[in-house]
Formats: structure tokens, sequence, C-alpha cells
């Protein structure tokens, strides 16, 4: 059998939707956010990142860089194995204090990713908690879907955002069973933030425990950028918050924050913490510098959430429509994948502007859009550039029909 016929046959059909992804070849410039070289056929040219998710530029903060540097040459390059054999250092241990002082917890336990540590905690809360059923809010990240897939729990989706349902749902369940209701703060693609505090009125209801994907919102929101909870008011109210370092922290990794009890659980039985090899010292002394920066200074958050009120403010006047919602996720409207990859081309071959096209399965078809996240070190003329070039393109493509 002609096993890469099959593989490329699929490929062709994705191509030909428009959903085929390529990936931009870039190379950051340290001290630069969020200017990078973008390598081509043609060689290399500096443009402007729109669409990164290191939200505030920390990953290229002199206090994290110079951290990681420094403890490179103490502790070398990698861990030297899993936590549990060899692997677990001095500096996991401080960072895991910290991520816990963040969130008002007791315990936090790291992941090698965001990802892993949604699919290792939800497949091992619903596999070990017997009779357990997730409430699952029907826009959690595929992450969060994988863990709940991988426990065999029962999963019962509620509407988006909406405690109503959550309560009809929760009501129809057996008394007695675990329930683990299991939602984000701010979700990345259209950017709408979940009501904690009236879904935590629902979950104690009915004695249900509370899982927040907090990864777009850690070091963005709150005082100490503990997150949407923070800003709330509702930590104490959230049995476990799940987070990353590799956003607006700026560096690589995911974690847990619970009680200690909790943390130790999934500690104990999660094969995606037992069984892969622990963060690398660095990157753990790195990510908490940045916590620990962040925890006191709010001038990268308020100019971040500034240019974020500028550009909306641009293209309300510029007549681009965008959806309105209250994070620092902008989403500009295409709805067609040709089009969306079209621009994105555009944008960068005609203004050295780069912003990834968002298309399915990442979204559902017909909702292709182009999500730029600004940060409080693109300027303003940053942003004029960018409006002006949508502008123009808007004309060239017909896309305001499109999107009508």
């Amino acid at each position: 059998m002609n096993f890469d016929a099959l593989f490329q046959a699929q490929l062709d059909t994705l191509k030909a939707e428009g959903n085929y992804r390529i990936f931009a070849e870039l190379e950051r410039e340290c001290g630069q956010h969020p200017k990078a070289q973008c390598h081509g056929a043609d060689g290399k040219r500096q443009i402007t990142v729109w669409c990164s998710n290191d939200y505030l530029g920390m990953g290229q903060h002199p206090k994290v860089t110079g951290r990681m540097t420094e403890v490179i040459e103490q502790c070398g390059a990698g861990a030297g194995g899993t936590r549990n054999i060899s692997g677990t250092n001095h500096h996991h241990r401080l960072l895991e204090e910290e991520l816990a002082d963040l969130h008002g917890k007791e315990s936090a336990l790291l992941f090698t990713s965001g990802y892993v540590s949604n699919w290792a905690a939800l497949s091992t809360l619903g596999a070990r908690l017997p009779d357990a059923i997730i409430l699952s809010d029907e826009l959690n990240h595929a992450s969060m879907i994988e863990g709940m897939r991988h426990s065999r729990a029962k999963v019962v989706i509620w509407k988006h955002n909406d405690p109503e349902d959550l309560d009809r749902k929760l009501a129809a369940l057996p008394a007695n069973a675990p329930k683990i209701v299991a939602f984000e703060s701010v979700y990345s693609m259209d950017g709408d933030v979940a009501p904690i505090a009236e879904i935590c009125d629902v979950a104690d209801k009915y004695g249900a425990m509370t899982y927040l994907d907090e990864v777009h919102a850690v070091g963005m929101y709150g005082p100490r950028g503990g997150g949407i909870a923070e800003r709330d008011g509702v930590m104490d109210r959230i049995t476990l918050i799940e987070g990353t370092l590799g956003k607006a922290f700026g560096v690589v990794g995911g974690y847990i924050t619970g009680s200690e009890a909790l943390c130790d659980f999934i500690r104990s039985f999660a094969s995606g913490f037992i069984f892969t090899t622990a963060l690398p010292p660095a990157v753990a002394a790195a990510a908490q510098t940045s916590i620990k920066h962040l925890k006191t200074s709010s001038i990268e958050r308020e100019t971040q959430q500034l240019r974020v009120r500028q550009l909306r403010e641009m293209l309300n006047s510029a007549g681009i429509p965008h959806l309105d919602n209250p994070s620092h996720i902008i989403p500009v409207m295409i709805k067609d994948p040709v089009k969306c990859r079209m621009l994105s081309d555009y944008l960068m071959d005609e203004f050295g502007i780069y912003v990834q096209p968002i298309n399915y399965p990442t979204v559902p078809k017909g909702t292709e859009r182009l999500r730029f996240t600004p940060s409080p070190n693109h300027s303003v003329e940053d942003l004029q550039h960018l409006v002006t070039a949508l502008s123009v393109l808007w004309k060239q493509c017909a896309v305001a029909h499109a999107v009508a």
C-alpha cells in the first residue's frame, strides 16, 4: 500500500480548502520585541509580529533573559531526567512556590506545557475519581477536550459561558457523583471572558469542583497578574487553576495550582507528569523571575491595555470590523479561508506585518479570522501602519462585502 499517496491526498484536500498551514520562519531579535527577522526564499528581512502569545514581551525582558543565562551557567542546559528520577531541581520547587503564591493556593505542579498540564490533570481527575462526570464549556481548548476523552469519564457539554445551562445540566446528574466543572477565563479565539463568579455559584450549589484554565489571562489581569479570577476576587472559589508559562510570562511550560492534596494526587497518578523529562532549570528560574516581576510591576499590563484600546479605536475609525470583547485579543473576521490566507500573505509581503490566518479546525468553518494581539512594545506608529495596511487590502480584496 502506498501510504505516502494516502497522506498526500488528504494534504491536497486541506490545501484546496484553504486550510493548509504554512509556518513563517522567524528569528526573534532580543530586545526588539515585537520585531523579528523573517527567513524566506529571498533571504531575510525585518517584520513586525502581530500574533505573538508573548503578550507582554517578557520573553525578551532583561531580567528574564539574564536569569536564564545565569542559571544555565550554574546548572547546565537540561534537567537530566524526569521529576521522579533525578530531574527535580531546586529551581522547580522555587517556581512552584511562586505559582502557588500567585494564585493563593497551597501548592502547584509544573508540566512541560500548558497543553500537557490540561491533558494530564483532566485525564487523571476523570479517570481516578470513581464515576466522575466532567461538565465542559462547549468552547474549551483542544487540550482540555483531549484530557477529558483520555479519562473516559462521562462528559456533559454546557452552552458557552451560560451558567443557567450549566445549572440545568448539573441538576440532571446523580447527586452523589463527583462533578468537575471545566472552563476557561479568556477564550483565545473570540477573546470573550467567563462569568467566573456566576459559574462558581452554580458549581457550589451542586457540590462540584471547579477547574479553570487561565492560560490567556495569567500575567495579564489582576493586581499581581493572577488572571481574571484574581481580578474578580474569586481565586479562593476555584478548586484548580491551570496556567501557562509560555504566554504572558514569556518562557515555556504549564502548571496547575490547588490544595496540597490535589497537586500531590496529580503528581502521583498523571502519566503526562510522571513519564516526561522535567523543564530545564534555567527555564524554571526565568519563569520565576518573570512571575515575580509582574507581581509588582503593572506598567506592562497598563501599556498593553492602552495599545489594545488604541488599536480598537483606529479599526473602528477605518471601518474594519472586529469582534468586540473585554480582553486583549482582537479578532478581525474574514469568514473565508482563502481570503484569510491571502490577506495574511499580502500583509507580510507588502507591509512587513505578520499575522497568522486562523482557519478550521482552530475555529469553525465560516468564522476564519486574523487574530491580533497588541503588546506594550508595539508603538503607535506600528498601530497606524497596521490599520493603513488593512484599509488598503480591505478595498483591494473586497473583503468588506464578504464579511458583511
